[in-house]
């Protein structure tokens, strides 16, 4: 199916995929097709080059702009919930888009609905596209503000345990971090040749509005950048927060084995198997060197609470 835009009744209706009259704007939405559907659509109804045919059905391209005679081939990325990638070709000519992916994208079933409700939006092909590219941008803002969330937490957890087990996930994070900022950045250089190449289906005025996508691409290649840093301070901090921890424990067993060493080294003497030894004869040597025990333990242990080791 495809949605068409009439220029005189100013109206959108949906039908079967065939050609544009001359008063019509259409985009035709092809999810998974068989190939000989693609190949009827792109070769036999709109006259497509060979090698934009081929990208759209191989589908494994960067993202890119391929100029031909008559139409232009955009290569864009999608995200889903759990930041992967699919990729969607758009294929452009004067009165027509036509969008190829394998998978289901839900903001463009949104973008359709709004086509339907909403007039205006489809005057030219090249305002189609920017509906389209706007739409997937906002996307990913929204998926960055979802990282955000998701670095917030693993600081708080951090800072609750620093032993809580997040490494794992950070390296994964910073990977799908790594792996999105090359698909933005090319994404960045391709509306930026949009915008200054003159682009043939979109009006003057139009030019803004790709600026204003640029912009928000822009940003966000920022945020991630920003992103990749804060994961590697969350890294610096749970290694440096362990490193604080184990250093407390480390003191509080040595102030404890110094408080140890003395009261060992009277037992020790006083364990030794002589017969003739002084104090063995004292009625109250027991009690008397139990004291001396204690007054050492408890003068030690103030002792270093007033020079705050404890």
């Amino acid at each position: 199916m495809m949605l068409v835009y009439h220029k005189t009744k100013r109206l959108v209706t949906e039908t079967k995929v065939r050609a544009p009259e001359q008063d019509e704007i259409v985009w035709i939405r092809l999810q998974a097709p068989k190939q000989d559907e693609l190949l009827h659509v792109l070769r036999d109804l709109f006259h497509c080059h060979p090698l934009l045919v081929e990208d759209c059905i191989k589908l494994n391209q960067r993202p890119k702009m391929d100029r031909y005679k008559d139409q232009f081939f955009i290569s864009f990325y999608a995200l889903t919930e759990k930041l992967a990638t699919t990729e969607f070709a758009t294929v452009i000519g004067e009165n027509f888009v036509i969008t190829v992916h394998n998978e289901r994208i839900p903001f463009l079933d949104e973008l359709s609905e709004t086509f339907r409700q909403i007039e205006g939006h489809m005057e030219f092909s090249g305002r189609i596209l920017y509906h389209i590219l706007d739409r997937c941008v906002d996307e990913y803002a929204e998926h960055a503000n979802q990282l955000d969330n998701r670095i917030d937490k693993m600081e708080q957890a951090i800072y609750r345990s620093p032993y809580a087990r997040i490494a794992r996930d950070i390296f994964h994070m910073k990977r799908t971090l790594h792996r999105l900022r090359r698909i933005f950045t090319e994404e960045r250089t391709l509306v930026g040749s949009i915008v200054h190449q003159n682009f043939p289906y979109i009006r003057q005025e139009s030019d803004v509005y790709f600026v204003d996508i640029y912009d928000h691409v822009s940003r966000i290649v920022d945020s991630l950048d920003i992103y990749r840093e804060s994961l590697d301070g969350l890294l610096e901090l749970q290694m440096n927060m362990k490193s604080d921890r184990m250093n407390e424990i480390m003191k509080t067993l040595t102030v404890v084995s110094t408080i140890f060493m003395p009261l060992t080294f009277i037992v020790g003497v006083y364990g030794m198997n002589f017969h003739k030894m002084p104090e063995l004869d004292w009625n109250y040597g027991y009690l008397a060197v139990w004291i001396v025990m204690l007054a050492i333990g408890i003068g030690l242990w103030m002792y270093y609470k007033k020079k705050k080791w404890l």
